[in-house]
């Protein structure tokens, strides 16, 4: 049994947000292995495909080394680029059924395009415990499948240090964000290439800060568009040393999120 792993939200290799990819299954093994296999790969996620009767349809779990989780852009992202260009897939979409429901990925230009939910978010009032454990001054809280706090300049969210053990108590009930979940979000400074800036943390599920991630921006996507006008804007993830690219367009009840992958890896499971 073969795995790959992929750059995805990734011009080249060694940037945006890495995630194995396992040859697809006939039938699921058990949860614990897939959980032991994903602890092995060290990765932010390990995609898990199990293949149906539709030649271009597939089932498709994602785990941390901590967790399964019910949704993920960047592994679903690196899942198809491994279909299409590893095992030779003819067809110009994918249908993935998951836990999150059936999400669609496309082949556009040098890249791909994933349609996901959007999750327009709602106002956090309060809180002032959240910026204080992101070490931002945030001048905006809001709550959708993740916490999110808005700074002032894109240089706070870049200088950013968090108290990662203060972010994985995070728990608001009241809500219906992941525990111990949260990101940092400004507008771009003027001259970038970009619109808006990030950062995502996730100790939670086992992930102290993740290099680009998909479904956070099924919130942002929704959340800047309003706020700017436009529904077509480029996001920029910026983890130190690396980062990742995303350009989003909300056409509710959806985002549809663009980006490029690489393989960097491909290897021989022993099991």
């Amino acid at each position: 049994m073969r795995q790959w792993l992929v750059d995805a939200f990734a011009a080249g290799p060694f940037l945006g947000n890495g995630a194995c990819v396992v040859e697809p299954f006939e039938a699921w093994p058990e949860a614990a292995w897939m959980q032991a296999l994903a602890e092995e790969n060290r990765q932010a996620e390990t995609a898990f495909l199990r293949r149906t009767g539709e030649p271009g349809r597939f089932d498709l779990r994602w785990f941390t080394p901590a967790t399964e989780v019910r949704l993920c852009g960047h592994a679903t992202l690196a899942a198809a680029h491994t279909l299409f260009t590893e095992l030779g897939l003819e067809a110009e979409k994918i249908v993935f059924d998951t836990q999150s429901g059936p999400l669609t990925v496309t082949r556009r230009d040098a890249g791909y395009e994933m349609a996901f939910p959007a999750d327009p978010p709602v106002a956090m009032p309060g809180h002032p415990e959240i910026g204080e454990a992101l070490g931002v001054r945030a001048v905006e809280l809001w709550a959708g499948r993740y916490v999110v706090a808005v700074a002032e300049s894109e240089g706070e969210v870049r200088a950013a240090t968090p108290d990662l053990g203060a972010v994985r108590e995070f728990f608001f009930p009241d809500y219906q964000a992941s525990a111990g979940m949260a990101a940092i979000v400004a507008l771009a400074e003027p001259g970038r290439p970009y619109d808006v800036v990030s950062r995502f943390f996730a100790p939670g599920a086992g992930i102290p800060e993740d290099p680009a991630t998909g479904s956070l921006h099924c919130i942002l996507s929704p959340l800047f568009s309003a706020r700017l006008g436009r529904a077509t804007l480029r996001f920029h993830q910026a983890y130190p040393g690396r980062g990742g690219d995303i350009e989003c367009v909300h056409q509710a009840p959806q985002v549809l999120l663009r980006g490029q992958a690489a393989t960097v890896m491909e290897g021989r499971l022993r099991l």
